[in-house]
């Protein structure tokens, strides 16, 4: 099972500034930290795992923070800078390293349609994100996708009622074991926890059908 980033955490113009957000029906797939050299190339990093997106010639749209609408801008070529997480990309009209560090800041985005075509037992962040989650075996309601990151594998941050009035984050790894169930036609995603795990983030008296949920893992 394998999370495609395809909403990711929205960039910044500047320290201290609100945060730059995609307009509807747009994504973000990267965004500009600098130029590189001298000839008006720019350092991107991405928020995609595709990297075509980067290194295929094509039309992209620019975002910042005073665009009225994105800006349609031809990526002419580009290429991953080794053990960096970066890639460096060449944008028509961008000759100069002025007009480089001119785009610092903003977003290249796409069409939020423009989605690659994934694989059996592959999704889009952005398709679970919100998404309730589930009990597999008693059918309670534990909580709602309310992020996603990596670490080695994928993890679901599940944001789960703690009994208290205020929320907790449970971080259930995205593996079969775990997570047998996304259905996205209805909207839904069931778990199997192993004994003990939700009961690391909950710390309060537990909800009504949470100790069902404990009685049967015992």
């Amino acid at each position: 099972m394998t999370i495609r980033p395809s909403k990711t955490p929205r960039s910044k113009v500047a320290s201290g500034t609100a945060p730059l957000v995609p307009p509807d029906g747009w994504m973000e797939i990267g965004s500009i930290v600098g130029a590189q050299g001298i000839k008006g190339e720019v350092k991107v990093y991405p928020n995609s795992d595709f990297p075509e997106r980067f290194e295929r010639a094509g039309e992209r749209w620019l975002w910042g923070a005073t665009d009225v609408e994105p800006r349609s801008i031809q990526l002419q070529k580009g290429y991953e800078i080794p053990g960096k997480g970066l890639f460096v990309v060449q944008l028509a009209g961008i000759e100069t390293r002025s007009q480089a560090e001119n785009l610092r800041g903003q977003m290249l985005l796409l069409p939020a349609t423009d989605r690659p075509r994934l694989s059996p037992g592959e999704y889009h962040s952005q398709d679970l994100i919100g998404l309730p989650v589930f009990h597999g075996v008693t059918g309670v309601e534990v909580g709602t996708v309310a992020d996603i990151f990596t670490a080695g594998h994928e993890i679901l941050v599940v944001s789960v009622p703690n009994g208290d009035g205020k929320i907790a984050e449970a971080m259930i790894p995205f593996v079969k074991e775990i997570v047998p169930v996304v259905d996205l036609a209805n909207r839904r995603i069931e778990i199997l926890p192993p004994p003990g795990l939700l009961e690391l983030y909950v710390t309060a008296k537990p909800l009504s059908g949470f100790k069902d949920l404990q009685d049967l893992q015992d």
